[in-house]
């Protein structure tokens, strides 16, 4: 039997050596490490798309490769969660399944939420109230209200666990992208509301719950519809609204952004408040990063890395459900892949100049209309145009809307004045059928016209003018109140997408249209 001295020594030094042990156990315990994955206005993009910009990879995006990435991180960080700030819908297959096929999709892919977009809203808010019923997940959005209730569209917010760390999740629209890029009809008996004594109301509900409160929000400027925007500044829209809301709403720990799809290669840390702002640049390219470090005990949080990845489909294989889930719908509508024509060469979109693919879109509208002009805002071109042949998904894509177009006759001073709002590029430069004009983008707004004629004779502010447009335009929408205050001459018997199928059916081949309709001054 052991002397009582050296019984107790041993005791003590086996105590010690315990505490010693479970010091280093207790800290990492009051530590938790989390990683957010995020996308922003994916907008139904299925295929990786030609990355004619940039000198490493030779194609990017697609769906079943992001969705490859997405696993392949997941599997290396269990403990991740995976965001979407909203834009699912659009396109000829989510047109084809009115939704279903994108929260399909979503649910594939394991998204643990999302955020309204407004092209959420392509198909009508009741639509819309339906088909999201089908998500494995919260759609989330706090201030879009049934008009003159105090009842939510839908889930104000969400607290999703995983692995001992709790995030608290409220989704957002601004005014301006419920307001001017949600088609008026499709929104009808809704309301948007100002988003931020309703958000800081439920992040002080929300903060002692949970280790981590995220904001999902679809707002900023409206993004420009151009493939190449990651390497084209010019283009690149700003991220002011979720800026402004980081400075200003207490207690949000970070803000996944959409609707600008200005991408930001590492989030933006606000100085006064610490929120980080994070964006994609949309369609699916990138899949965003972040890594954060939670103290438990006292709720500080530490970034540690955020970043884009690639979605290099060059070297990622696409994911096999995900590729079936898209397979499978293309064989239900099997009109979709019938060859409609040919054309000669690729079609591009650009936001802030003339594009050919808007020329070509504006051309068939004026022809198809009949109007002394056609007209297309470059928002609306949701996809470039392959040369060779052309399918009905492929325009569908590029034109996913299903509203007719309105012919609207205004005067020459207003044609004036409109021509002078596009010049503003507040939403990108509008494109002519019709229509040639040179202007000076460097002048002040308001005087940037130099001179305009309208099928090859001077603009007469006198005369007046038929304009072929879609519904969406000449309701206001965009900003061009000018139409919205014209005279409704012609609504057309067809969707404005079926006009277009017909005339290339009739026609077969096309040539895509030279620039030159729209000269700045200053290049």
């Amino acid at each position: 039997m052991l002397p009582a001295r050296r019984l107790l020594f041993r005791i003590l030094h086996s105590l010690a050596l315990s505490a010693l042990l479970l010091i280093p156990a207790a800290s990492h315990a009051q530590e938790k490490n989390v990683t957010i994955l995020y996308t922003n206005d994916i907008e139904s993009v299925y295929e990786p798309i030609e990355a004619f910009w940039n000198d490493d990879i030779e194609y990017i995006g697609g769906i079943p490769y992001l969705a490859t990435l997405i696993n392949q991180i997941q599997k290396s960080e269990p403990e991740s969660f995976l965001f979407d700030a909203g834009d699912i819908f659009t396109g000829a297959l989510a047109a084809a399944t009115e939704g279903k096929m994108a929260f399909d999709l979503y649910n594939s892919m394991g998204y643990d939420a999302i955020a309204l977009g407004n092209h959420e809203f392509e198909y009508g808010w009741q639509k819309l109230v339906h088909v999201k019923q089908r998500a494995c997940f919260p759609v989330l959005n706090c201030n879009i209200f049934y008009e003159g209730t105090d009842i939510n569209l839908c889930q104000a917010y969400a607290i999703i666990e995983k692995n001992d760390v709790r995030i608290g999740l409220i989704g957002v629209m601004g005014l301006e992208a419920f307001k001017n890029t949600i088609y008026s009809a499709n929104r009808d008996g809704l309301e948007a509301r100002d988003p931020y004594p309703i958000v800081q109301k439920l992040v002080d509900e929300l903060h002692d719950e949970v280790d981590l409160v995220v904001l999902l929000t679809h707002q900023n400027q409206s993004a420009p519809m151009q493939s190449d925007k990651e390497a084209d500044p010019a283009v690149q829209r700003g991220f002011e609204e979720d800026y402004a809301m980081a400075g200003k709403i207490n207690g949000v720990d970070v803000i996944i952004g959409g609707h600008s799809d200005n991408g930001l290669w590492q989030p933006v840390q606000h100085p006064e408040t610490g929120t980080l702002v994070c964006l994609t640049f949309g369609q699916g390219k990138y899949l965003g990063y972040l890594n954060l470090t939670i103290n438990a005990k006292s709720k500080g949080v530490s970034f540690n890395e955020g970043k884009l990845i690639p979605v290099n489909a060059d070297t990622l294989t696409p994911d096999t459900k995900v590729a079936q889930l898209i397979t499978r719908a293309r064989d239900a509508h099997t009109e979709l892949t019938e060859v409609i024509g040919h054309i000669d060469r690729p079609a591009f979109r650009k936001y802030y100049r003339e594009s050919t693919l808007s020329n070509l879109m504006a051309d068939i509208l004026q022809a198809v209309s009949h109007a002394d002009i056609g007209l297309v805002n470059p928002g609306s071109m949701r996809a470039d145009l392959n040369a060779g042949d052309i399918t009905v998904e492929a325009i569908k894509n590029v034109y996913p809307f299903v509203d007719p177009f309105h012919v609207v006759e205004i005067s020459g001073q207003s044609l004036l004045e409109l021509i002078e709002y596009s010049c503003q590029l507040t939403y990108g430069l509008a494109q002519f059928s019709g229509v040639k004009l040179k202007y000076n983008s460097k002048r002040p707004v308001g005087k940037r016209v130099i001179d305009i004629h309208v099928n090859g004779k001077p603009l007469e502010l006198s005369a007046n003018y038929t304009i072929a447009c879609s519904a969406f335009m000449a309701n206001g929408g965009d900003g061009f109140t000018m139409l919205k205050n014209g005279k409704l001459v012609k609504i057309s018997d067809l969707k404005m997408i079926d006009h277009m199928l017909q005339y290339i059916r009739s026609k077969q081949k096309l040539n895509v249209p030279a620039l030159g309709r729209q000269i700045d001054a200053m290049e």
